[in-house]
């Protein structure tokens, strides 16, 4: 089986659980991640957002609370997807986002249809990173902005041992126990350990042709801000 097709299964079969465990694991901390990212997008003043590997949502609804005219959300989990909807619903804001299902590798949209372009938590996931950034930065308009949020490595002592212990031993043992798939919470600090982050990631994105590409390290590293220009 694929990675891209893994990957699918996996949120399809936690997504029940995935809100929880992901606020529970975190410590809260995820909630104050999104706030300083969508605090940092709305320099840019986007009218149009697009949020890849939108899981349930809680990324692209909270961007709407700047002055966007329509953010959507995009996914490849169906399940993820659906509850996305039912917060949209619940939060009466069908009018202000919309979620489909779509292949970050393959996004089912023109050239520079957007003001920017967002992931949260999903690029580490992608099949083939460089065709995935590609395709962001096509949809992009000129001028667009991308912004990603994605685990990262503390570097400085104690912060890196405490947060390699973790992730290697916590996180897996109460995601076993809660979403009942013990294969999913293996897989979040494996996936971190082989995501190139930091400057390593700055050279892939301008690789990829992203201008003005910056990181902006959270929480001692554990999570990064990265963001840039078409």
């Amino acid at each position: 089986m694929k990675k891209k097709e893994q990957v699918q299964k996996m949120f399809n079969d936690i997504s029940s659980r995935y809100d929880f465990l992901n606020h529970f694991l975190s410590l809260g901390i995820d909630f104050i991640w999104r706030r300083k990212f969508v605090n940092q997008l709305s320099r840019s003043g986007p009218r149009s957002v697009l949020d890849v590997a939108t899981g349930t949502g809680d990324l692209a609804i909270l961007i709407t609370k700047l002055k966007t005219e329509l953010v959507t959300g995009i996914d490849i989990a169906a399940n993820m997807l659906a509850i996305a909807k039912e917060k949209s619903i619940q939060k009466q804001l069908q009018d202000r986002v919309t979620f489909a299902e779509g292949d970050a590798e393959n996004i089912p949209f023109p050239d520079e249809t957007f003001d920017a372009v967002t992931v949260a938590f999903g690029v580490r996931n992608y099949e083939n990173l460089d065709k995935g950034l590609s395709e962001m930065k096509r949809v992009l308009k000129s001028g667009g902005v991308m912004m990603i949020l994605e685990f990262s490595h503390p570097g400085s002592f104690p912060w890196k041992q405490l947060y390699h212990f973790y992730s290697r031993f916590i996180i897996p043992f109460f995601g076993k126990i809660i979403s009942g798939d013990s294969k999913a919470y293996t897989y979040l600090p494996e996936s971190v350990a082989a995501f190139p982050s930091g400057n390593d990631f700055l050279e892939i994105l301008k690789r990829n042709g992203i201008k003005n590409a910056s990181q902006r390290p959270l929480t001692f590293g554990i999570a990064t801000i990265y963001s840039g220009e078409k």
